[in-house]
């Protein structure tokens, strides 16, 4: 575990863990909660591929499902190819055969920003394991809405039951530091002031990186103002998590800022 690798061995593992692999070269992570007896509760879109943007990105963007011959489907975790939704698979599974890794909160801004790559930790404090694996397995009964890849993705899964924040506003991407990432990078490239700023090349560079950097820590749930907790249970009673205009009515309703109750004791935020 370091500022270059979040890489971790399975024996440190601990229920309630946020575990992420990479996938197709390190193109994207999948995500997905650590519950336990070797299982990971996790979001995916399922059906062959991740995202299903419609666009050029489906033809190699594969399924975070578990991917197994249907022949010889996984003892534990069986075909679940085809599966979508939040399910619960082997942690063999879930790795695919890559490596794991360990997503760090409460992590400093410095900190943050030396990991240029979003997705990997967040400045968000982290609930107790307890609340974790309740949200998770709550969630896995009762579903996390349709899968989105900017706004309701897989991270934002694992974030959403480490944290209990939601986003409360419909003016961004989700609280995944991966499309944080993708949209701070665009702007950058697409940015016409930065023309006007420097003339040289590494000057450039220079102020392309550093509002490449600026704009992926406003946009961490961390940081971010418009966030608030939200119970499980007032969640999953929206179906439409996915869409960001109607989770911003949930979210400003009174009934949001009672505690969030854990087992039969109710918690203050």
């Amino acid at each position: 575990m370091g500022v270059f690798s979040n890489k971790i061995d399975r024996e440190q593992l601990k229920p309630g863990d946020h575990i992420y692999s990479w996938r197709q070269a390190y193109i994207y992570a999948h995500h997905g909660i650590y519950v336990g007896d070797g299982m990971v509760n996790h979001f995916t879109r399922g059906g062959g591929q991740e995202i299903g943007t419609g666009t050029v990105l489906d033809r190699f963007l594969c399924s975070s499902s578990p991917a197994k011959d249907t022949d010889t489907p996984c003892p534990k975790c069986g075909d679940q190819n085809k599966t979508d939704g939040v399910i619960s698979s082997c942690l063999d599974c879930f790795l695919s055969g890559d490596s794991l890794y360990l997503f760090e909160y409460g992590v400093s801004a410095p900190y943050f920003l030396a990991k240029a790559r979003g997705g990997t930790c967040t400045l968000a404090v982290a609930d107790p394991n307890e609340d974790v694996l309740r949200r998770a397995s709550f969630l896995l009964e009762n579903g996390f809405g349709g899968y989105n890849v900017f706004n309701n993705n897989c991270e934002d899964f694992a974030v959403y039951c480490k944290t209990g924040l939601l986003i409360s506003t419909s003016i961004s991407v989700g609280r995944s530091g991966q499309a944080a990432s993708c949209l701070a990078a665009a702007s950058t490239v697409v940015s016409t002031p930065l023309r006007f700023m420097t003339t040289s090349f590494s000057g450039l560079a220079a102020v392309g990186y550093t509002m490449y950097c600026v704009s992926r820590l406003v946009s961490d749930i961390g940081v971010r103002r418009d966030v608030s907790k939200v119970p499980v249970e007032m969640l999953v009673a929206s179906p439409d998590i996915d869409e960001p205009e109607k989770m911003e009515m949930l979210i400003a309703s009174p009934e949001i800022d009672a505690p969030e109750k854990v087992g039969d004791v109710s918690k203050e935020d």
